[in-house]
């Protein structure tokens, strides 16, 4: 064999380098390409009002009929590329990615498909009220207050354009039901009746850490004229809508089924929150079977505190007994804060990963909480309702806090977040079915993590699992059975130690949001038995932390996605992904 020369060593350099540059990108740079791309363009349309990790935008979104079109065709070509991807040529990485990716890529080509746009606002959620969330962000550099005033110069244009898509919903009947939304205009006011100091819009104005005086005070000055003169003229014209046109024009039946192609756009929300396909008549039939069998958990329970009476007269003496109430929204919040540092004393001994990040604990805003849910909690935060204390019972406090905010929303959302290895879209996507199981699991491990001292705090936990529960049981009655509101709200008030107020304010937000509350259950139910089939298989060998970081670790992802992850994990011998803290 003889050595090359020189240039016959050139050339087959060339020729290799021309080969490669030809050769076809592999399966996972093509995927990775397609959803790189496809992020970055969602996260442009769509400024997140909430996500402290992105910059504060200095527009609002628009929402126009040629740009859901845009969006439409956008992401149905995304699918078409995704599918020219054959998944059994990537790695195993990138088939996660892939497995996470291309369904949530159908939820949000289902959502432009049923024209979901058409209702911005229900009974829980509006685009006017989560506005504010931007102004209750931590604003760090000149540009976010730069920013903010920008945001609010684009209301008027973004309130038209959302007015408009409320106005084609009107047309064919895609509405809230009306009852679910009178009273409801009480957040618009809170804007137009407040001084512009006094406004929310002005909240970031008020402390200003690191801004000079002199920018503080031009910063200021303009913030109240956009607020006087922009801000509160645009909710102005929104109140005189929602009041005269919209409300009024509103559906009078309850069900998803009532809706344009109901049955199938039921069908699609259940997709959407519990990332599976189940028939709405057996979610219907286990949530029963499920509410029977925590009913019987409830009368032990009961039988513990000593109570002498019937279940029904125990659930009137839970909902009137002045022990279980707070009598100051700061006793409910300081209860709740006791309760988040006992976790912190146990953490170590239930996960391996800790998040880094810290929250705080705040009351819902007053222009929010009559009809905000008992609290709410993600990165940075635990909101606890200190709005009309009886209906927030102290012996449910233990199980929202542990759902709300360690180790559930304040604890699982940050991890995600710090899990910098996953692409972007992993990292910043909320997948119900998952989120919300993992917390209501939470509640259910404060058992274990012994959490609850008395038998009042145990029954409040099992109140909060048949609640959730009884969700599939009502969700699926009022949208796929025809029940009524009032039959609704007699089914929570019969089963759950929930106060009437809260009941009350749920089944509005079941009504309005079809399927949401589907995912809880099911999604926690998924976790348990993944949880059963790992010890089982396991044997001695299962290791508790190990599996929390093995569901922890992946972020928010489809049930079949979780459930695959943990075959592979009794398949590793129960080794969770970071070994050196088991």
């Amino acid at each position: 064999m003889h050595p090359l020369t020189p240039r016959l060593l050139a050339a087959c350099v060339l020729t290799l380098a021309a080969t490669a540059c030809t050769r076809a990108p592999s399966a996972d740079a093509r995927l990775q390409a397609i959803y790189t791309e496809e992020w970055k363009w969602r996260e442009e349309q769509f400024p997140d009002n909430e996500d402290e990790q992105r910059p504060i935008q200095d527009h609002l979104p628009k929402v126009d009929p040629a740009s859901q079109t845009m969006r439409m065709r956008k992401w149905q070509e995304v699918l078409q590329r995704i599918d020219t991807v054959p998944r059994a040529e990537l790695s195993l990485p990138e088939q996660l990615n892939f497995d996470v990716y291309r369904p949530q890529i159908q939820a949000l080509i289902a959502q432009q498909q049923f024209r979901e746009y058409e209702m911005p606002a229900n009974s829980d959620t509006t685009f006017w009220t989560d506005i504010g969330y931007t102004a209750r962000r931590p604003y760090r550099r000149l540009q976010d207050y730069r920013n903010w005033i920008g945001q609010m110069k684009d209301i008027p244009r973004y309130f038209h354009e959302q007015m408009d898509e409320m106005r084609a919903g009107l047309k064919r009947g895609f509405t809230p039901p009306r009852v679910t939304l009178e009273g409801r205009d009480a957040s618009i006011t809170a804007v137009t009746e407040a001084t512009p100091e006094g406004s929310l819009f002005y909240a970031p104005f008020k402390d200003m850490p690191g801004i000079t005086e002199t920018d503080r005070k031009a910063l200021r000055d303009e913030a109240i004229g956009v607020i006087r003169d922009t801000v509160q003229p645009a909710y102005r014209e929104l109140l005189s809508f929602f009041r005269s046109e919209y409300l009024p024009g509103t559906r009078t039946t309850l069900a998803a089924y009532d809706l344009p192609d109901g049955a199938d756009y039921y069908r699609s929300q259940i997709r959407q929150f519990t990332t599976l396909d189940q028939d709405p008549q057996a979610i219907h039939a286990f949530g029963e079977s499920e509410v029977a069998r925590l009913h019987e958990q409830m009368l032990s329970a009961m039988k513990e505190t000593g109570f002498a009476g019937d279940f029904p007269a125990f659930l009137a003496f839970l909902r009137k007994d002045p022990q279980f109430q707070a009598k100051t929204p700061e006793e409910l919040l300081m209860r709740a804060a006791w309760i988040a540092k006992r976790f912190d004393g146990k953490a170590s001994q239930y996960f391996g990963l800790l998040p880094r990040a810290r929250f705080a604990i705040r009351p819902v805003p007053s222009d929010l909480a009559p009809f905000y849910t008992a609290g709410r909690g993600g990165p940075g935060v635990y909101l606890l309702n200190t709005y009309n204390l009886p209906s927030r019972p102290l012996y449910n406090l233990t199980a929202l806090t542990l759902h709300e905010s360690a180790p559930g929303h304040a604890f699982q959302l940050p991890l995600s977040l710090e899990h910098k290895q996953q692409p972007e879209f992993r990292q910043h996507t909320y997948l119900s079915a998952y989120g919300e199981g993992w917390a209501l699991y939470c509640e259910l491990l404060g058992l274990e993590m012994g959490m609850y001292d008395t038998p009042y705090d145990r029954f409040g936990m099992l109140n909060y699992q048949i609640w959730r529960a009884a969700r599939l049981v009502v969700d699926t009655g009022i949208h796929a059975q025809g029940w009524t509101r009032d039959r609704a709200i007699a089914y929570l008030r019969d089963y759950t130690a929930l106060p009437q107020h809260e009941i009350e304010t749920e089944v509005d937000r079941y009504i309005a949001w079809p399927a949401q509350a589907l995912s809880y259950y099911l999604g926690e139910d998924a976790i348990i038995k993944s949880r059963a089939k790992a010890e089982k298989a396991l044997g001695p060998k299962f290791n508790l932390r190990a599996f929390h970081d093995a569901v922890l670790e992946l972020g928010s992802v489809p049930i079949p996605v979780l459930e695959a992850r943990i075959d592979g994990f009794i398949a590793a011998g129960g080794a969770g992904p970071y070994p050196e803290l088991e």
